[in-house]
């Protein structure tokens, strides 16, 4: 079925998470994942990190990595409320997959090689929801960020 004319050139932007402290989140995304942060928005109360995979081989510069944020695909949003970070007495956030809260599940990245990048995880000491040799999906991993969110990690390929 064709989508309705209407939203042609419509692109799924963006997905927001909140995050308790952003220098931990920050340090994960990038150093683990390998996302780049293309733009912070700061506010009296919250700040907004943009991060996104850059696949122009460097040609963009902060600039225009910035200006684009909401012209391209694949953006991650992480919100930090302040003060959270050194609030004691700070739950922390729903990760959607268990109750209270269950709704969102996981936000996902693929990797070139799945082996190699789950051994990597495990020497940089990353806590695994599920890995390749666990359950009956041996072809799919869960990694899961600082806040618990459940990060899927897939080849770029699935014979499902």
């Amino acid at each position: 079925m064709a989508p309705p004319p209407e939203t042609q050139g419509f692109k799924f932007n963006h997905t927001m998470i909140r995050i308790k402290d952003p220098q931990v989140s920050l340090k994960f995304y990038t150093e683990v994942l390998g996302l780049e942060l293309i733009s912070e928005a700061k506010f009296a109360s919250f700040t907004l990190y943009f991060l996104a995979y850059d696949h122009s081989g460097g040609k963009l510069t902060a600039e225009e990595k910035s200006q684009s944020r909401f012209n391209r695909e694949g953006v991650l949003e992480l919100t930090h409320n302040h003060g959270t970070e050194s609030d004691p007495d700070f739950q922390g956030y729903a990760s959607g997959n268990s109750d209270p809260g269950r709704g969102f599940g996981h936000i996902a990245i693929t990797v070139p090689d799945i082996e190699k990048a789950c051994a990597r995880f495990e020497e940089l000491g990353v806590n695994f929801k599920k890995r390749l040799t666990d359950g009956s999906m041996k072809h799919i991993a869960f990694i899961l960020d600082p806040d618990g969110y459940w990060i899927e990690v897939v080849p770029g390929a699935i014979n499902l």
